[in-house]
């Protein structure tokens, strides 16, 4: 089992910055990919970035390309978003999830097995 536990989420003004993390514990030596999703108000959960649990290939949704940067940490275990040049309709609950088993399509919540609890960014104009 893996847990996850996301932090750093808060309130910004268009055109700020946030950065988020989540931390993953318990078998995380056994994990492929993880990613970032996002849920708006009265809107479905979303695909935002993913990276590859080592490191290396990233991706993101067109909506967020040029503005936000996933990385990780393997010595800490620590996934990050780096959030830029907000935008109020970047408000929602952002989600960390990862995998234990390689995937074909990374940007469906089906593919993840393991989720953190959420952390609110709200962006005001």
């Amino acid at each position: 089992q893996v847990q996850l536990v996301e932090s750093g989420g808060g309130l910004a003004e268009a055109g700020g910055s946030l950065k988020l993390a989540c931390v993953a514990s318990g078998r995380t030596f056994s994990l492929y990919v993880a990613a970032w999703f996002r849920q708006a108000p009265g809107k479905e959960r979303e695909f935002v970035a993913i990276i590859n649990w080592t490191g290396g290939h990233t991706d993101y949704a067109d909506s967020v390309k040029g503005r936000f940067t996933v990385s990780i940490d393997n010595n800490k275990n620590t996934l990050y978003l780096e959030m830029n040049n907000l935008r109020p309709e970047d408000t929602a609950v952002y989600y960390c999830a990862a995998a234990g088993t390689p995937k074909t399509i990374v940007t469906l919540e089906g593919a993840y097995d393991y989720w953190g609890q959420g952390t609110q960014v709200t962006v005001s104009s």
